[in-house]
């Protein structure tokens, strides 16, 4: 057998992609590189359900707590720092395992992706716009400019809306000129894990709960004072956003958990339906008896 396919482990939120990561590096003698776009913030360690050390169970972990909380975050530079971690992995024998559910962030590693530059002037004054109108005058001047992105781009998503109106204006193309494509440069297999929607469910409402007994609230009270609010990445992520509101007296408590719970079922349906337009992703379900040994299966088969 000759040198193993760079492996990606790909799924909704919940869905057990970490643990099963883990244990696929330490078979195949791999390393974990993080491609959950929340875990590369310090400090964001509950709220994004990231493995403690005990759970890393030895293996190197990869690209975690790099940003602080206050940093925008970009798939361009998170691109530049993932590919040579890969290059070195594999120049060393060693086996890149991405973990995460991020998928233009597992997409950036693995396919033939180049993302246009950025103008910070365009930025602010669009930022400003959306601050000003909220997304639907831009999502519809999206519509009208690029009908194929504005199909693949939710319209309460304002940050999204924004970048693919900036694309527009810098390069003078269609910002779907420069989606994703499946064009791979590394030799790769993905293991989708399969959760049924029910099920997933439960799993959701019973990750926010035990992150509340680990002491969410806490962790973002500690972060706000590092300025996670005007962070305009990590002051949206999941779980965070909602305890900001009720800190700064918004929502009660409850009202928090409960947004936090049907947000992140909603964001786990987009997850799902964003790796299921991928038809390279190998899917086995969450409960199949001797599931790493499936999924070892189907990455030897591969290569």
């Amino acid at each position: 057998m000759g040198q193993l396919p760079v492996i990606a482990v790909v799924g909704a939120t919940a869905a057990g992609k970490s643990d099963l990561a883990v244990e696929l590096a330490l078979r195949l003698g791999g390393e974990v590189i993080n491609t959950d776009s929340m875990q590369l913030y310090e400090g964001m360690d509950i709220g994004t359900a990231k493995l403690s050390l005990q759970e890393r169970r030895g293996v190197p972990h990869h690209l975690l707590d790099i940003w602080p909380v206050t940093r925008t975050a970009s798939v361009a530079e998170y691109q530049r720092l993932a590919r040579p971690l890969v290059e070195d992995l594999r120049s060393r024998g060693r086996v890149p395992v991405l973990a995460g559910g991020s998928g233009l962030y597992v997409r950036a590693v693995l396919d033939d992706l180049e993302f246009p530059g950025t103008d910070p002037d365009a930025r602010d004054r669009l930022e400003k716009e959306l601050a000003e109108t909220g997304p639907a005058p831009l999502y519809d001047r999206l519509k009208s400019l690029d009908p194929v992105a504005a199909e693949n781009i939710l319209p309460s998503n304002g940050r999204r809306i924004v970048r693919a109106l900036e694309v527009i204006e810098l390069s003078g193309r269609p910002f779907s000129a420069t989606m994703p494509s499946y064009d791979a440069v590394y030799d790769s297999v993905q293991i989708g894990v399969e959760v049924p929607r029910p099920v997933l469910d439960e799993r959701i409402e019973l990750r926010v709960a035990r992150m509340w007994e680990a002491g969410l609230v806490d962790e973002v009270r500690e972060l706000a004072g590092r300025g996670l609010a005007e962070g305009r990445t990590a002051g949206r992520a999941l779980g965070y956003a909602q305890v900001l509101r009720y800190l700064a007296g918004e929502w009660t408590e409850e009202q928090a958990r409960a947004e936090t719970v049907r947000a992140t079922r909603r964001f786990a349906r987009r997850q799902e339906s964003w790796f299921r337009r991928d038809p390279r992703v190998v899917w086995l379900p969450f409960d199949a008896p001797g599931l790493a040994d499936r999924a070892i299966g189907a990455i030897t088969g591969a290569s």
